[in-house]
């Protein structure tokens, strides 16, 4: 027998995962008495203890907060970090800053090496790739206050900052049917991420809501986020479908992409096709003809978030109530329609 039996080695004995097996250990509600009574039963014929050390450690404050964001080099997410930033240094926390690059297992890398820096909290805004959440789970069961920001995991109990993503995408439609638009494209985001679902619904509803039939040949996912990926979809689009007269990107660079697929076919702007994004990134407004646009105030969510955060990390309650933050939008209204 190990010299230390951890909660892993518990959860590999019942083929069951280490956020369960913690859960259980902690009488958890969500947890069923059957599961929690092989637990503790397996528990004391190991003899499994607790790592009091690493306990103590852990509730020794850092003064230091983990953010994990998909890609620095996205204008959004840095002006969130710049958010975040503005509070934790305020209230005299240090910041570590991690980018899984979009992919899950260097999410999960990131995670655990926050947790082994002993962070007192992190701030997550999750990857294109990430489906299940138990790297996350885990420490929510371990105490680890997070807060997740744009990207959420929403089946987690956990506080949250969001966009009004559905509103915003409700509102950029309702312009361009304002504008006389009929065949309205729309280049979606990722499909398992919860932002390109709320603004695609807000793209169906607002059709709905002007009597304008919904033709799913007109959405098409732009996994990748890159312009050339938007280009070469709205070509396609462009070459069956003579008569889209609007394109509403997910973001600003889906939106760019449809903007050079209609330069190369000559087709003027706003004039024949009028055209708009989603997140006021920084290029939007030096681009030729300058962009339509709807801002979702990164900076404001990350100072939102930070400040959720550090409440929590503060607070002497044992149970804290988890909050939904909803940052508002803003249409912003420039050449492209």
């Amino acid at each position: 027998m190990k010299a230390h039996i951890t909660i892993k080695d518990l959860a590999r004995e019942l083929n069951i995962s280490p956020s369960t097996v913690s859960r259980a250990l902690k009488d958890h509600p969500d947890i069923s008495p059957e599961t929690k009574k092989i637990v503790k039963e397996l528990a004391e014929k190991l003899h499994y203890k607790p790592n009091l050390l690493a306990q103590g450690l852990r509730n020794s404050k850092t003064n230091t907060i983990g953010v994990i964001v998909p890609e620095l080099v996205h204008f959004f997410f840095s002006t969130v970090v710049a958010g975040i930033e503005d509070v934790a240094y305020a209230k005299g926390y240090n910041v570590i800053l991690c980018q899984s690059a979009e992919m899950y297992e260097r999410e999960v890398t990131d995670a655990r090496a926050l947790w082994d820096s002993r962070v007192d909290g992190m701030l997550v805004s999750i990857s294109k790739e990430t489906n299940q959440f138990d790297h996350f789970q885990e420490l929510l069961d371990e105490g680890l206050p997070i807060v997740f920001f744009d990207r959420v995991a929403k089946d987690l109990d956990a506080s949250q900052v969001v966009v009004d993503d559905y509103q915003g995408a409700f509102n950029a439609v309702e312009h361009l049917i304002s504008k006389g638009c009929k065949k309205i494209v729309h280049l979606a985001g990722p499909e398992n991420l919860e932002i390109s679902k709320n603004r695609l619904n807000g793209y169906k509803d607002c059709l709905a809501k002007y009597s304008i039939e919904f033709d799913d040949r007109l959405v098409v996912s732009c996994p990748e986020g890159t312009y050339e990926e938007s280009k070469r979809f709205t070509n396609i689009l462009l070459n069956t479908s003579k008569d889209i007269d609007g394109v509403f990107g997910c973001n600003d660079m889906a939106a760019l992409g449809a903007i050079l697929a209609l330069k190369e076919k000559q087709i003027s702007i706003p004039e024949k096709v009028k055209v708009i994004g989603f997140s006021d990134w920084q290029l939007s407004n030096l681009i030729e003809p300058r962009l339509s646009t709807v801002y979702q105030g990164g900076f404001e969510m990350g100072q939102a978030a930070a400040s959720l955060l550090i409440d929590e990390i503060e607070s002497d309650k044992e149970t804290i109530s988890h909050i939904q933050k909803v940052i508002s939008t803003k249409l912003i209204e420039r050449d492209t329609t």
